[in-house]
């Protein structure tokens, strides 16, 4: 589905990814795990048309999306829910999710998904009408991925879902990915918790200093020595 060939990106003159290889089959959950600084949420920027490429070409479905804007990835299939939220924290849950819907002119489907959403989501339909600045920490990352998925995605990106959660919430959202999946979305997950990504996911990636690792099924790396003195302990 999609494909990161040899790519490289830098902040300057500093390499950020070095000759990246990733590969993401149709209705998996693929996870990248790494420290701080180690080239995740680049690789995600890249991917969604923010971070331009130096060299190398990231294709969807055998296609090349190397100089497509960001506007027409979206449309393409491709949604990002960014680190840190970045919800509109002065608009309304409500407008938050038409924003997710941008590209979208079939009114009676996005209605659709607002049901869907906030099936999904039960406390956004609570709050739909308050401002989505005072929302909680929780209620934020739901309302940060029903606005990704108002672009009906073919693939969602997430970035650090897990970030500055309470471990019950954290089990929450990652219950929701699961779910997510299940219903024909493909997933990439950037997470710093590694315990819960690869619990979640089919495959994993890690990446360290721009460059690729290890790779292989989510599972047996949970088993792996060396993922578990790196990522898993402490």
């Amino acid at each position: 589905m999609l494909e990161l060939k040899e790519v490289n990106v830098f902040y300057g003159v500093i390499h950020a990814l070095k000759n990246l290889n990733i590969k993401i089959e149709e209705g998996e959950v693929v996870t990248l795990i790494g420290a701080n600084g180690a080239g995740k949420s680049t690789t995600l920027k890249a991917i969604s048309g923010i971070q331009k490429l130096k060299s190398g070409e990231i294709t969807l479905n055998g296609e090349s999306i190397n100089n497509v804007g960001a506007p027409d990835i979206v449309k393409l299939g491709i949604s990002h829910v960014p680190e840190g939220r970045r919800i509109f924290s002065r608009m309304s849950v409500m407008e938050n999710l038409e924003m997710g819907a941008f590209t979208r002119t079939d009114k009676s489907e996005v209605k659709k998904d607002f049901e869907k959403i906030f099936s999904l989501f039960p406390r956004l339909l609570e709050r739909k009408e308050q401002m989505a600045g005072t929302l909680s920490g929780g209620e934020q990352q739901m309302l940060a991925i029903g606005r990704g998925l108002m672009s009906r995605p073919k693939l969602l990106l997430l970035d650090e879902p897990s970030m500055g959660l309470a471990p019950i919430i954290v089990k929450e959202i990652f219950s929701i990915i699961k779910e997510i999946n299940k219903a024909g979305t493909t997933v990439l997950l950037v997470e710093q918790n590694a315990y819960m990504a690869l619990n979640a996911a089919d495959r994993a990636y890690i990446i360290r200093n721009g460059e690729i690792e290890m790779q292989g099924d989510a599972k047996t790396m949970l088993q792996d020595e060396k993922v578990k003195k790196a990522y898993l302990e402490g």
